[in-house]
């Protein structure tokens, strides 16, 4: 708040300077009060026809003297019209003119000067950015300055803000009062209606084939958006995880997303039988490709939405044609970024599986780890060659793969799918594992270890149930 006074002249320090030119000024300031008046508006500093001196001091010792006019003060600025009513006790001071000391934060001083100016505007003007506006507008309010207060409050309203800009204005306009409360409509929370309609609208472009130039901005940002809407940190979900029409409809864009996926699948595989795939294998790897991309994007959502299982029971049964896809289509290690994003959906899917989230019977967890065990050895001995190749060649070349984090989560899952399996199958497994040379990924070593000792032991624990069949 503005601190305002009127003291005496044998009370108030005035600079020798304004002491001068008050005197000169008292023996003609009748004259010029009256013809300045009859000309025009006055204009603020104008000692001629000034009869009020605002003081606006600070605490840390600044002290800015403004010649102004009563007349203008009190008509702008309620705050004025009441320090210089005549309700208002107050006294004359050299040269006919009062002095009304206002106090403020050396923070606040400019903005102060400012609202002063804006008095004298035919049109209060707030043009001069956010920030600039939000602080005459909290000097305009201190002094009860209404038209201009409602002029920075409609500009700072309509204007586009960075985020230094929101986090001022959150801290400063819900201390002016309600009715300044509209600048801050863009920042408060949305009603949950229209919430769902935009993440299903995303949704859908995100799920949507792969197109060309903006098209493509806009599916990569609305998978981006999706993402950040279902992100569980500081603050909660945009979207109710639980929410049945939010799911049905995701549901649905997932299935057409799959089913397109199928069809590509199926093309491509019958085209491989049937003719050669040469003049079309590039169209082919990057259509693959964004199908992945795609489908691992997806598995992140449906994971927040606890969605996985029509996910995990469509990759278990199209396993085998992927692999034979990424195989005809993307072979060796010059396209290894699909065989990666292959891997990583497929982490996501056993990790599904292993932690008991989705239940598969025993031929498709057996044939599931099967056909990912080789592919995941495969991947994983083209990127150490191509790591070799990289230490011999240009250094500078980005290198492909999965955080450390993919390969362990698909390791570990790949064990615990292992472990579930009946000992004969387990055995069927560890056996190829053994022999492979690429023994080292995925590292089966604890679920041979807990094959072997359940093997031993595996008499001596399930004796009775040879007493129970000599019973029977």
């Amino acid at each position: 708040m503005c601190l305002v006074s009127c003291p005496r002249l044998a009370h108030l320090p005035y600079p020798p300077c304004l002491r001068a030119s008050l005197s000169s000024a008292s023996s003609s300031l009748s004259l010029h009060r009256r013809n300045g008046m009859r000309a025009g508006r006055p204009k603020i500093g104008d000692q001629a026809t000034s009869d009020v001196v605002v003081r606006l001091r600070t605490p840390e010792g600044r002290d800015e003297w403004l010649y102004c006019h009563s007349a203008v003060l009190a008509a702008g600025s309620t705050y004025f019209a009441d320090r210089l009513s005549d309700a208002w006790p107050t006294c004359q001071i050299l040269g006919s003119r009062y002095c009304v000391e206002v106090y403020c934060q050396e923070l606040d001083l400019s903005s102060h000067v400012t609202a002063l100016r804006f008095l004298y505007a035919a049109e209060p003007c707030s043009r001069f950015g956010v920030r600039g506006a939000l602080g005459v507008l909290q000097a305009a309010v201190n002094l009860g300055c209404g038209e201009i207060a409602a002029a920075c409050a409609g500009y700072i309203e309509s204007a586009p803000w960075d985020e230094a800009d929101e986090e001022e204005i959150l801290r400063t306009v819900p201390g002016l009062g309600a009715q300044y409360e509209c600048i801050l409509a863009r920042l408060r929370p949305i009603d949950p209606a229209p919430v769902t309609r935009i993440f299903l609208s995303a949704f859908r472009h995100a799920t949507r084939s792969s197109a060309a130039g903006p098209a493509r901005e806009l599916k990569s940002a609305a998978q981006e958006q999706l993402e950040y809407m279902l992100t569980e940190d500081d603050d909660a979900p945009l979207i109710a995880l639980d929410n049945v029409n939010v799911k049905s409809q995701v549901k649905d864009c997932v299935t057409g997303l799959l089913s397109r996926f199928s069809d590509f699948l199926s093309s491509v595989l019958t085209k491989h039988k049937e003719t050669s795939l040469v003049g079309d294998i590039g169209d082919l790897q990057q259509e693959l490709h964004t199908f992945v991309c795609d489908i691992s994007w997806v598995c992140q959502i449906l994971s927040k939405l606890e969605m996985m299982k029509c996910i995990v029971l469509y990759w278990v049964g199209v396993s085998s044609d992927v692999v034979e896809a990424v195989e005809v289509v993307c072979p060796g290690y010059d396209y290894l970024k699909t065989s990666l994003k292959v891997v990583e959906v497929s982490a996501k899917v056993l990790e599904a599986v292993a932690f008991g989230n989705i239940v598969l019977p025993t031929e498709k967890r057996h044939h599931m780890v099967n056909v990912w065990i080789t592919f995941a050895r495969t991947t994983k001995s083209l990127i150490v060659q191509a790591d070799h190749d990289d230490d011999e060649g240009d250094a500078e070349t980005p290198k492909a793969n999965l955080d450390n984090e993919v390969w362990q989560g698909l390791e570990s899952a790949i064990v615990s799918i292992v472990l579930t399996l009946p000992s004969n199958s387990q055995a069927e497994i560890l056996s190829e594992w053994l022999q492979s040379k690429h023994v080292r990924y995925p590292d089966l070593t604890e679920a041979f270890e807990a094959w072997c000792y359940r093997s031993k032991v595996a008499k001596r624990r399930l004796s009775f149930l040879s007493n129970i069949d000599r019973v029977s």
